[in-house]
């Protein structure tokens, strides 16, 4: 297997089309230890590997709120659990509407709002995770630190949510965001990411079903000419 060194920067300079096979050849070296019950009333014993391959399948593209999405919580985790496995039956959530953010915090975590171990809020300070260990009420925000999105990504995405991207503006912001991934998977996630432990965090669920699916939104526009 090519080293992760390698493939990382011939990701900063393959095409787009080629973007999400790039990225997938690093599922063995990006994965997360999860444990669950082995059947439907069982014990829990049963081990799985969590990678970035097993996210796009769920979530349906590979996109820098995906990579985001697992290495922040990848590193909330830690903090949490620091033998390095995970239990998806002891953990919840609390995230941003972002389509790929909600979809990486329920595939790695578990959480459903069913279930009181996930729910959604727009209004959270300053982070894009809230992540809590049930047994011990652990708690850590999770966020982005400052100056390390390009300024440029937001700007534009948010003008292809109201729909005023040509289609080669909206071409250009995919390269954006697949540059902005690279990043994210070559760095240190100690410098990308911000976790911060949060003392007697009140668990509060909301239940809205009106945000905005915000990545289906041009979905029909034409190609650039």
């Amino acid at each position: 297997m090519k080293s992760i060194k390698y493939i990382l920067l011939l990701f900063l300079t393959v095409s787009c089309n080629t973007t999400k096979d790039t990225l997938n050849t690093t599922h063995n070296a990006k994965a997360i230890k999860v444990l669950d019950t082995d059947f439907s009333k069982g014990r829990l014993t049963l081990g799985h590997k969590v990678t970035l391959e097993d996210l796009e399948k769920f979530h349906g593209h590979l996109c820098d709120g995906l990579i985001q999405g697992f290495l922040g919580i990848q590193e909330g985790l830690k903090l949490l659990y620091p033998s390095g496995i995970i239990d998806r039956t002891n953990t919840r959530i609390i995230s941003n509407s972002s389509p790929c953010l909600t979809d990486v915090a329920i595939y790695i975590t578990g959480g459903r709002y069913q279930y009181n171990s996930f729910y959604v809020d727009d209004s959270i300070q300053d982070a894009f995770y809230i992540l809590q260990r049930k047994d011990n009420n652990k708690t850590v925000k999770i966020k982005l630190k400052k100056g390390v999105k390009p300024l440029e990504i937001d700007e534009l995405g948010a003008k292809a949510v109201k729909g005023e991207l040509s289609p080669c503006d909206l071409d250009k912001l995919k390269n954006l965001e697949d540059k902005f991934s690279g990043k994210l998977l070559s760095s240190n996630p100690k410098i990308i990411f911000e976790v911060t432990e949060i003392s007697n965090f009140d668990w509060k669920p909301q239940l809205r079903n009106d945000y905005t699916k915000i990545d289906i939104l041009n979905k029909n526009k034409s190609k650039c000419q």
